[in-house]
């Protein structure tokens, strides 16, 4: 077995619960939990919703886990006072002038609906889950080899776009695995997507598992469940889910992903952490064997698939919209790479109530967005001008209604490079230099800030993925003294979910950051004069050859090719 499994053999990853609130009480340094526990007891605090943050000792990264993205109005607030108390900066590490941007005191919305924050101390975080505990929220399993935050629609249960609303599933299913020691040691982190919604929001493509709509007659009669799609996932080896030839109905589902997830316990891979996620099982077996395994281990009736109901992708909630309830509205606000301040987001809740009705919600979207619901039309004026949503109004460029953007190097242990306040920087640029069609709402930019794809780059229209680049000379040479190392990327294009779905191309390796928005300024006037009637630019970049895409790309008044990938 691999190092990790053999840190979960020494202790069950969930007994760290309680040693969490014993090295609080303590006061516990890094070194002495290291000495307690060992090197494994890191990797074993991130079922506790804690990653430890390499380059700021003595300090997490805590996850939240928000299922399907829905929060009440209280939880919302309980969020936002933790970030503003608890995520704050020592002094030797900048205090509140911590980053350029956003101070500290902030938290991140991200693709998987959850909300981190950063500069989380472990003597506060029992404090933290008994505030959590008051709210209906929690952190266990926000991380780790079990399953992560459940996957759904933004709008269940507001919008037409739905067959139905599956959100109770959603929580249904999260409430299963959620603290079940039987399923929180799986070979890897175990990813569920469920939707009712004929749009695919909840990206059941690129998921372990995913729930999506779908009807069936039985004796004569149509019911409402679920097709399934597994194998789905992104990083190195990115696989598109396959479909199963089942019908789930909304009373199976637990058992459902019960089944999977006993499949990939018994039969995943616990030697090669690099190949230990589901999708290297489904691909191993076949869809067909994977099914079979499934049927063998699921309680209950599966019956072959019936008619399904999904039209396409959407993924973008951003603008205010009618919902199904008369004379209701929900409010997409624009968080340009996820990160707000604390005391923002309290601000959001305090709206929620004093401008929707007693059902008003806060909905956190995969695009790190997020949806204020149930404003009565003659509020919503009322909502945009609160001062909190100044920075987030809701009818943004393309390029920064499609930015998204991973922790980065401020605090990942594996970001190569700066990601937030550079997609902040660069959407709001782009949407000032670039001149893009009216009839195109969203341009999907994605940066990660390593090859790990947490910000799902090789889904995006534009993908990045970070990169240590040396610059070369006129003729090709790098300097062996390392003066000219700078922050690059690759560069990808075309990739989007839906019925088209395709990953992106790395068109270009190694771009020196400041080459990048030149490059996009030529490949943007060279699609506005290219395009087809209604033609998105991912597919406009699929169309053209990726030699032409390169050539376009290398014909900027920039170094767009000067560069090779540090190492190489």
């Amino acid at each position: 077995m691999n190092t990790v499994e053999q840190h979960k053999q020494e202790k069950h990853p969930l007994d760290v619960i309680d040693d969490v609130r014993r090295y609080a009480a303590e006061g516990a340094s890094f070194d002495e939990i290291e000495a307690a526990a060992g090197d494994g007891e890191w990797e074993r605090l991130k079922w506790a919703g804690l990653y430890a943050h390499g380059q700021h000792e003595g300090y997490f990264m805590l996850r939240t886990k928000v299922p399907g993205g829905v929060l009440t109005p209280e939880q919302a607030a309980v969020i936002g006072e933790v970030a503003d108390e608890f995520a704050t900066a020592p002094p030797e590490h900048g205090g509140a002038t911590q980053n350029a941007v956003w101070g500290d005191a902030f938290l991140d919305i991200t693709t998987r609906q959850d909300v981190q924050m950063h500069w989380i101390r472990i003597e506060d975080v029992p404090e933290i889950w008994d505030r959590y505990d008051e709210v209906g929220l929690t952190t266990v399993q926000g991380c780790g080899d079990g399953a992560r935050n459940v996957l759904g629609c933004p709008a269940a249960g507001l919008t037409d776009h739905e067959c139905f609303d599956a959100q109770p599933v959603v929580e249904a299913v999260s409430d299963f695995f959620t603290g079940n020691r039987e399923y929180a040691n799986l070979p890897r982190k175990f990813k569920l997507t469920i939707t009712g919604c004929r749009e695919d929001c909840a990206q059941s493509q690129i998921n372990d598992v995913g729930l999506v709509p779908a009807k069936k007659k039985f004796k004569q009669e149509w019911y409402y469940g679920f097709h399934a799609r597994v194998g789905g996932g992104l990083s190195d080896g990115p696989r598109m889910a396959s479909p199963l030839d089942v019908f789930v109905r909304p009373e199976d589902a637990v058992e459902f992903c019960r089944a999977v997830a006993q499949t990939f316990k018994e039969l995943g891979d616990r030697h090669n952490r690099g190949v230990c996620r589901m999708r290297y099982l489904v691909e191993q077996l076949g869809p067909d064997r994977f099914e079979e395994a499934v049927r063998d281990r699921c309680t209950v009736d599966l019956p072959g698939r019936g008619v399904d109901l999904t039209e396409g992708y959407t993924g973008d909630h951003v603008g205010v919209h009618d919902q199904k309830q008369e004379g209701l509205r929900y409010v997409g606000f624009n968080v340009i790479a996820g990160r707000m301040g604390g005391s923002e987001f309290v601000e959001a809740a305090r709206a929620a109530r004093a401008h929707g009705t007693d059902d008003a919600s806060i909905r956190l979207a995969t695009d790190q967005n997020f949806l204020l619901t149930h404003v009565p039309t003659d509020r919503v004026d009322d909502l945009l001008a609160e001062p909190f949503a100044a920075d987030y109004q809701p009818d943004p460029g393309p390029f920064s209604r499609g930015a998204v953007g991973c922790t980065g190097s401020e605090f990942c242990n594996y970001g190569i490079i700066e990601t937030k306040a550079r997609v902040r920087r660069w959407a709001r640029a782009l949407d000032d230099r670039i001149e893009t069609p009216d009839d195109l709402a969203v341009v999907r930019m994605h940066m990660s800030g390593c090859s790990a794809s947490c910000a799902q780059p090789q889904i995006a229209d534009i993908g990045f993925r970070g990169e240590t680049v040396k610059l070369a000379d006129a003729d090709g040479a790098t300097n062996a003294e390392g003066d000219d190392l700078v922050e690059g990327m690759d560069f990808g294009l075309g990739g989007s979910l839906g019925a088209d779905n395709a990953f992106l191309d790395w068109v270009e390796t190694a771009v020196p950051a400041g080459a990048v928005l030149p490059a996009l300024e030529a490949l943007f006037a060279a699609y506005t004069d290219e395009r087809e009637a209604g033609e998105r630019f991912y597919e406009w970049c699929r169309r053209v050859e990726n030699d032409r895409l390169r050539d376009v790309m290398r014909g900027a008044d920039a170094n767009v090719s000067g560069g090779v990938a540090h190492g190489d």
